[in-house]
């Protein structure tokens, strides 16, 4: 029966993976090559397949056939069966669904009340002057200081934190041994599985210290030089290879900063085209023609985030670009059905409840949090060309990033991140975990706005980026855990120290100074 299941499943994957392929602008572009590689003189009608076949391989188009298959098959979501549900699919479990859908009502109740307080519509239609007024300033939208005063974000990582600690499984008595075997003293109650360090370790071998890595020995005493020279000449191979499975495998100790651009863009499979910046090109138009809400709230959270931060201040016009044009990319959209979220709606106006009515808004189906704008931040440092940067960050974004602002049951989801979090700083430091909880400063109501923000405006730009260069290559946002449970474990001295919140969250305000690579090695295997 398992066989006979997994067999079926398989091939739901496969026909799942073939029609989002003929759907895309690489099925025309196939044919289009297969035609020409046919029409070529000297081609035989007796082995006509053959020589085509050959003649995609010889020009590459193979090769880009098997990176989409890949991307695919990396996006695709797992199910228990084949005839799953869509709302199972999206999240199994009901109480999670539950809370889920009461989070989003909070946020669009609040959307609404600012609306209302302000007398600010959620969108309205721009004179023909201001349009143009706009377009002549896209590459100046700093220089703007509009009076954003009386907007306030709609919610921030302390808000969504203080709900997912209300989370309980109706199920579940709190008696019961949570979180991996350890009777919890966290704050995140769910009998959710996650690793055991042990387990982490063998997933992550490649972050042993008997491996070599970017961030660590391109910055030795001896044969840095060497070793770096190496790394280039494996890198530059892979990348004319054109194979994203390779680029992964590579990333997995780390790329360094002359490729990192290249080699992000092949594991996300990002290869863009005229197309690519045409669409981009009338996302930009939709900024022009109508102002949303939600524009205020990202103008107001690059000012508060990135303006603020002496490494991300000068890219403030291109996040604006770039969250501007992300706000109304309705191809977004199509991470919702991996998502336990659903994207927010609203109505027109006196038609309030009536689905007929119901809008998506924005178009992406996203209300962005404070904070949210630090996503983008650190991909300005490798992609100078807007373009580029939007696709990776949207690919980015709904490939992975999503899953730190929704609540759900999946593995990578920010509810199994702060479990693996507290389960990983318990069983290796237990007295510390004690100590922290003891004096009033539990450690995720510290480090949940790292994992929520992915450590961006944490730690330095350049240690952030080798540690994102990991996260792309596993395809895994566990490593946000494990780095911060490895800070917690490295200021052990002073935390023990504490006597409370204050003084704990004193000791970890400063994360600049941390060699991030080095110190994960240390608390994932220690000598």
């Amino acid at each position: 029966m398992d066989c006979q299941l997994e067999g079926e499943e398989r091939f739901v994957v496969v026909a799942h993976i073939a029609q989002e392929i003929r759907k895309s602008r690489l099925h025309f572009q196939l044919k289009r090559a297969a035609q020409a590689q046919a029409a070529k003189p000297g081609i035989a009608i007796s082995n006509l397949q053959e020589q085509v076949s050959h003649g995609l391989k010889e020009t590459g188009w193979e090769r880009k056939l098997h990176n989409a298959v890949y991307k695919h098959l990396l996006s695709y979501p797992k199910s228990s069966h084949p005839n799953t549900p869509l709302e199972h699919t999206k999240e199994p479990l009901t109480y999670i669904r539950r809370a889920q859908s009461t989070w989003e009502k909070r946020i669009l109740k609040s959307l609404n009340s600012m609306c209302t307080e302000l007398s600010v519509p959620l969108a309205r239609k721009r004179p023909l002057a201001e349009q143009k007024e706009l377009r002549g300033r896209w590459n100046e939208l700093g220089a703007e200081e509009p009076d954003l005063s009386a907007f306030r974000p709609v919610y921030a990582p302390k808000d969504f934190l203080d709900m997912l600690i209300t989370l309980k499984n109706p199920n579940v008595s709190s008696g019961q041994q949570l979180a991996g075997g350890i009777n919890s003293w966290g704050l995140i109650h769910l009998p959710f599985k996650v690793q055991t360090l042990d387990e982490l370790r063998d997933h992550y071998r490649e972050f042993s210290a008997g491996t070599q890595q970017t961030g660590v020995d391109d910055h030795a005493d001896t044969s840095a030089e060497l070793f770096e020279a190496e790394r280039m000449r494996l890198g530059r191979k892979i990348l004319q290879a054109n194979h994203s499975a390779l680029a992964q495998q590579y990333a997995k100790t780390g790329c360094p900063g002359g490729l990192r651009a290249n080699m992000w863009a092949s594991m996300l499979g990002i290869a863009m085209d005229d197309i690519d910046k045409l669409y981009y090109e009338q996302l930009r138009s939709y900024v022009f023609q109508h102002d949303l809400l939600v524009d205020s709230l990202l103008y107001k959270d690059v000012k508060l985030t990135a303006t603020n931060d002496d490494q991300y201040f000068v890219f403030e016009d291109l996040l604006y670009q770039v969250l501007l044009v992300f706000s109304r990319d309705t191809q977004v959209l199509s991470h919702f059905s991996n998502s336990s979220a659903n994207p927010a709606k609203s109505y027109i106006r006196g038609m309030l409840g009536v689905e007929e009515y119901a809008v998506i808004y924005p178009p992406n189906g996203i209300i962005p949090f404070h904070g949210f704008s630090m996503y983008v931040a650190p991909l300005c440092f490798v992609y100078s060309d807007p373009y580029k940067l939007y696709y990776i960050f949207r690919e980015m974004y709904t490939r992975h990033l999503f899953r730190l602002h929704t609540i759900s049951s999946h593995p990578e989801g920010i509810v199994s991140l702060c479990i693996l979090f507290e389960s990983l700083l318990q069983s290796s430091q237990p007295q510390l975990f004690y100590h922290l909880r003891e004096v009033g400063a539990q450690p995720l109501r510290i480090a949940f706005k790292w994992m929520m923000r992915a450590f961006s405006g944490y730690l330095a730009s350049d240690q952030l980026l080798l540690l994102w260069d990991r996260i792309l290559a596993y395809g895994s946002l566990q490593l946000l855990a494990v780095v911060a449970a490895a800070i917690f474990a490295f200021r052990r001295v002073n935390l023990m120290e504490t006597s409370s919140f204050a003084a704990a969250d004193a000791v970890l305000a400063d994360l600049t100074t941390l060699q991030i690579i080095p110190l994960t090695q240390i608390f994932m295997f220690p000598t």
